[in-house]
């Protein structure tokens, strides 16, 4: 990504669902609005394929994800950072 330039990228945020495939992601991002007809608050749901180097990322990570060109049929986007990693089991009885 250019560093000086402004960049008009989408850049999301959600939960990986899935890393069974070699450097490919499923990151589910949710939304919520106000239903327009209803007006009440809705969650809407959308998994997106995104390309990683790195093989390091577990189901339930937060990550960040960044609109590319396309990689493959259906990778459009590529994380850029991890935002957060949940606790083990591990860690909470320590």
């Amino acid at each position: 990504m250019q560093n000086s330039a402004v960049s008009n990228r989408k850049i999301k945020q959600g939960v990986v669902i899935s890393n069974k495939m070699h450097k490919t992601l499923i990151v589910r991002v949710d939304r919520k609005f106000r239903h327009p007809q209803y007006d009440k608050i809705v969650t809407a749901r959308k998994k997106y394929y995104a390309h990683t180097e790195q093989d390091d990322f577990k189901v339930g990570d937060v990550v960040e994800i960044c609109e590319t060109r396309p990689i493959s049929k259906l990778k459009r986007w590529r994380v850029t950072k991890l935002i957060k990693r949940p606790m083990t089991v591990q860690e909470i009885m320590v």
